[in-house]
C-alpha cells in the first residue's frame, strides 16, 4: 500500500469532529428542530454538523449555517466544552453572528425558533446540546461579550 493510502485511511477511521454555532441576536438564541432522522425529529439542536477531512472548525461551520439556514455567519470565539456525541465525535460550539442578507430558514430543520434566557428549556434538547445552555444563557442577558 502506498504510504499516502495509509494516511489518509488513518484520516477518515477518526471519529468525526461535529461544530455548532450559537446564534445570538437581540438577546435571543437560535434552536433548530431535527427534521430527521426519524428517531431524533423534534429534539431541538443548535445549527451545525460534520468538519469535513482537511477543512477548518470556521469554515465548516460557515458552510453548514449556509446549507442549513441559507445565511452567511461571522464566527468569533468558541464557547463551552467539547462535548461528546454519538459514534465518539465531539461538538464545539462557536459564537456566531449573522452577515447581512436574508433571514435564517429551515432548509434542513422542521422549525426554527429564536429563544430567549427563560424559554431555553421550553423546548426538548438534543444531549449533546444541553451541557451546552448553561454556558450559553450568560451570552442572552448581555453577561459576557462575544469574542471578535
Amino acid at each position: 500500500m502506498a504510504p499516502w493510502m495509509s494516511v489518509r485511511t488513518e484520516r477518515t477511521n477518526r471519529p468525526p469532529a461535529i461544530v455548532a454555532a450559537a446564534i445570538v441576536v437581540d438577546g435571543r438564541l437560535l434552536a433548530c428542530a431535527r427534521a430527521h432522522p426519524p428517531a431524533l425529529a423534534g429534539y431541538w439542536e443548535l445549527p451545525g454538523g460534520k468538519v469535513e477531512p482537511g477543512e477548518a472548525d470556521e469554515a465548516a461551520l460557515t458552510r453548514e449555517c449556509r446549507e442549513e439556514l441559507g445565511v452567511e455567519v461571522r464566527v468569533a470565539g468558541r464557547v463551552g466544552p467539547e462535548v461528546p456525541v454519538t459514534g465518539g465525535a465531539t461538538m464545539r460550539v462557536y459564537l456566531a453572528t449573522l452577515a447581512p442578507g436574508p433571514a435564517p430558514r429551515p432548509l434542513e430543520h422542521a422549525e426554527l425558533r429564536w429563544l430567549g434566557p427563560d424559554e431555553l428549556d421550553s423546548v426538548p434538547w438534543l444531549p449533546a446540546d444541553l451541557p451546552l445552555l448553561p454556558v450559553l444563557r450568560p451570552y442572552l442577558v448581555g453577561d459576557t461579550a462575544p469574542a471578535t
